[in-house]
């Protein structure tokens, strides 16, 4: 397609990438010299010379952005970046995720948040002790931020030397190769390759920009420890970092959560988390950060936590570097579905992190025997050996994830020195991670409990006289007992109840179950005194527990008693593939067939295959495939009969309307023991590319979810493959075969309803076809105009018995009717359906956690 080509918009784009990249710099070089400052009139001037700088540059920001995403709206495919990442059919709330499906445009999402909490840390380092914080603090922060503009800079020097990578970049300049070039220099793609069908998810358009914010925020406590430590200010950083760390854990968990409930709702695997490297790499980081909130707890009573402090929320804001490494170099192959190809970026990405982590290094070890430190050890019978406790087991859980998840990293290492390792992920990555982190969280519920209780003086040490360190060791000791005796005794019992009621066996299980009870029974105990006392303020402890104790219990249901309900009890095979015959057939186990409109036995439930449906952009609910006829690369579809909903005629026959033409909708009756009926809609795309994508739908109650997929089905888009044509000649109650199936012409009549204009004579005949428990009505019309002599001979088609019947002649001297007849497969689809246990504990337990932190922080505020 030969059109203008928009130049204008991406040398704006490009020239707001360079504008922003060397702001930055002059705003890093700034604050760097007011820090250096010696006299408070030179600190000022370039303090404010700095802000300037800042602000420019967070407008230069915003002048890529809209650059970009002018781009993407306005479907200016001369750009690579739309091509690949857009199309005219996505609706404009997809359109917005294309901007962040690659690098480029999750790296400009990360800068956006940079920019945003720039301008949020100046304000607030002006107000509060500014002589202190704001240039340092600031010099870190725009140093991180320079780095990372620089990743969308798309610079080369000497034809090799390549910095960042541009998202404004021509097609013909992303793809000189292509011969069309030599025949229409200006040539314009009609429509792009579209976003990735998994990423078209109302969750894609909100979590990343949650999670890219939660990385964001990882930088401010960084900024601060760094700053700190620069200042010599060793210990003064915790409490204006405090508020942004739990910030940054309750965004950052925010957003992982968001990735898990997409994955539950998008992915076909039958969960919400798989262990995979990507999903780790961001899991690790805030597993560090939680630990770190911990032992900046703890220093506002034992500065013997400071050190660890330190180093923890160095390790979290590196391993947030290290996880952008591990996803976007290309490191992991084909080890996680959710990494990003290689731009030729490694280097720069690595270089991005060694220069991070030395300037830390450098700044911890110059100033290690300065940092104050206690002499005193921690007694077990305090709530600071607890909490220490607990932070250590967030920092081990996190270590053993992030040592296999890097084992991509170790090949490459080893390779770079001319070895071959044999290194190898985990075949069972669910198992093996499993098997490690459930008892690194059965000791988190127990030790968090314990340093609660101890927290709230619940179990007191006791003074007594004529002692040697001036405490009793045994009433110390009865004292501790009598304050968990309590909550002990009725952890006990409701674990033997639950553990009843539940069938639950596994003795892992028990044993992870009873500490999330006790977990939820201490920290209940210590809300409940705390909302008698209306000290609600300082209850985010107790509450943020209560929901991680809820998730703990909602994880141990949902995937350790996750059962497959779909059971194939018919003893037939229903595929060879061997995605289907691999562990001893488990797949042909787990599924069943459904033929459509035919009711099926699956456990309690009795399933009707409805048939395929269809979305339509002005429409809610889905439209039935067979009424409209989808334009081929289109997203536009005619359609074949009245369309009415809501009892009025929303498009009439011949209308065209705007569908989503790329997901096929199968609607499924699910009828129980009682009666009641309701209806799930699970849907498939086959994907030339990437093969059946298919998405659950997910019936929710109180107590379980039952979780549907299509295991296969046959591509929706594809044309339907006949036989050749049969020709019957039939007498009204004729019985004949065709297609296995015995069918009965019951009768030939009159059909005025088909009859459209004047001199036409319309026939309809019924065709009675005898399946096994049903019968199926098939009626082909034969339309006569008796003043033209013109025949109408429109096929019926019906999927559920496989039929294409034209009504071909009649012979009224004979009384023989001419039917020509074509057969195909019968229509059907592969089934999953498993059933998930209390998993609304997780998602409670979610939402009770993020209210714990928003406490957490408006304590911290205060």
């Amino acid at each position: 397609m030969q059109t203008d080509i928009h130049l204008w918009v991406g040398n704006v784009g490009h020239l707001s990438v360079i504008l922003s990249f060397v702001a930055s710099l002059v705003a890093a070089f700034a604050y760097l010299k007011a820090t250096l400052a010696n006299n408070e009139i030179e600190k000022s001037d370039w303090k404010s010379f700095g802000r300037i700088a800042f602000y420019f540059h967070a407008l230069a920001v915003l002048g890529v952005i809209f650059s970009l995403y002018t781009i993407i709206a306005q479907h200016y495919f001369e750009y690579h970046y739309a091509w690949s990442h857009s199309s005219r059919a996505l609706p404009v709330y997809y359109i917005i995720s294309c901007f962040w499906e690659s690098q480029e445009g999750s790296f400009l999402l990360w800068i956006f948040w940079h920019a945003v909490l720039g301008i949020i840390l100046i304000t607030n380092t002006k107000s509060v002790k500014k002589d202190i914080w704001e240039a340092p603090v600031m010099t870190i922060f725009i140093t991180v931020q320079a780095f990372l503009c620089s990743m969308i800079l798309g610079v080369v020097f000497f034809d090799s030397f390549k910095i960042g990578s541009s998202p404004f970049l021509l097609l013909k300049e992303a793809m000189p190769e292509l011969p069309v070039w030599a025949m229409q220099p200006n040539f314009v793609p009609k429509d792009g390759n579209g976003l990735n069908p998994l990423l078209q998810n109302y969750w894609m358009v909100i979590h990343p920009p949650t999670l890219f914010l939660g990385f964001a925020t990882t930088l401010v406590p960084f900024s601060f420890v760094i700053a700190g430590l620069w200042q010599k200010q060793y210990a003064t950083w915790i409490k204006p970092a405090m508020s942004w760390a739990l910030f940054s854990a309750l965004v950052l968990g925010v957003g992982i959560v968001m990735g898990a409930y997409w994955a539950y709702e998008t992915l076909n695997f039958g969960g919400y988390w798989n262990w995979d490297p990507v999903e780790n790499a961001v899991y690790v980081p805030w597993l560090v950060m939680v630990a770190a909130i911990h032992t900046m707890m703890i220093y506002k009573t034992n500065k013997t936590a400071l050190k660890t402090s330190i180093i923890l929320v160095v390790s979290q804001f590196v391993l947030i570097l290290y996880a952008t490494f591990l996803t976007r170099s290309g490191v992991l192959g084909n080890a996680s579905v959710h990494s990003f190809t290689d731009l030729g970026l490694s280097g720069q990405l690595l270089l991005y992190l060694f220069f991070f982590i030395l300037v830390a290094v450098f700044f911890m070890v110059k100033n290690w025997k300065d940092i104050p430190t206690d002499s005193r050890e921690l007694s077990t019978y305090t709530r600071e050996f607890w909490i220490f406790c607990g932070a250590t087991v967030l920092c081990l859980a996190a270590f053993q994830v992030i040592v296999t998840t890097s084992i991509p990293v170790y090949n490459k290492i080893i390779e770079a020195f001319g070895y071959v390792s044999k290194l190898a992920l985990p075949v069972d990555q669910i198992g093996h991670y499993t098997k490690f982190q459930i008892w690194f969280f059965v000791l988190i519920a127990v030790f968090s409990s314990i340093g609660q209780y101890f927290w709230w003086n619940k179990a007191k040490q006791e003074k007594t006289i004529g002692t040697k360190n001036g405490f009793s060791l045994e009433n110390l000791n009865l004292s501790v007992w009598e304050a968990f005796s309590t909550p002990l005794m009725i952890t006990f019992v409701a674990t033997a109840l639950i553990i009843t009621l539940t069938n639950v066996s596994n003795w892992i299980y028990i044993v992870s179950l009873t500490a999330s009870i006790f977990s939820l029974v201490c920290n209940f105990s210590i809300l409940w005194d705390l909302l008698i006392k209306k000290k609600t303020k300082i209850s985010g402890g107790a509450v943020t527990h209560i929901g991680v104790a809820l998730m703990l219990i909602g994880i141990l249901y949902s995937s350790g008693y996750s059962k497959v309900i779909s059971m194939n009890n018919t003893g037939l095979l229903i595929s060879n593939a061997e995605a289907f015959t691999n562990n001893n057939n488990q797949e042909n186990k787990e599924n069943v067939m459904l033929w459509l409109n035919k009711p099926t036995k699956m456990g309690a439930y009795l399933l009707t295959y409805k048939g395929q449906r269809i979305e339509a952009r002005s429409l809610s609910g889905y439209l039935n495939k067979d009424d409209v006829e989808v334009m081929p690369n289109d997203f536009h579809a005619v359609a074949k009969v009245d369309i009415i909903q809501n009892e009025s005629i929303k498009f009439k026959t011949g209308d065209t309307l705007t569908v989503f033409p790329e997901n096929t909708f199968y609607e499924i009756e699910y009828r129980e023991p009682s009666g009641r009926v309701f209806t799930l809609f699970p849907k498939a795309q086959v994907n030339p590319k990437m093969g059946l994508l298919a998405s659950p739908d997910i019936h929710k109650t109180a107590t379980a979810d039952l979780y549907t997929h299509v295991s296969y089905v046959n591509d929706p888009n594809s044309e339907v493959e006949w036989s050749k044509t049969e020709t019957k000649n039939i007498a009204i109650q004729d019985t004949f075969f065709v297609n296995d199936y015995v069918a009965i012409l019951e009768k030939v009549g009159i059909d005025a309803k088909a009859q459209n204009g004047e001199g036409e004579a319309a026939v309809k005949a019924q065709i009675r076809v005898l399946d096994k428990d049903r019968n199926v009505e098939i009626a082909p019309i034969y339309v006569l105009n008796t003043k033209t002599g013109m025949v109408k001979r429109n096929p019926v088609i019906n999927m559920e018995v496989g039929l294409k019947v034209r009504f071909e002649n009649i012979d009224p001297k004979t009384g023989i009717f001419t039917f020509n007849i074509q057969t195909t497969q019968k229509d059907f689809i592969v089934l999953k359906a498993l059933e998930k246990p209390f998993i609304n504990l997780l998602w409670i337990g979610t939402i009770v956690l993020i209210i714990g932190f928003m406490l957490a922080i408006r304590k911290e505020r205060a």
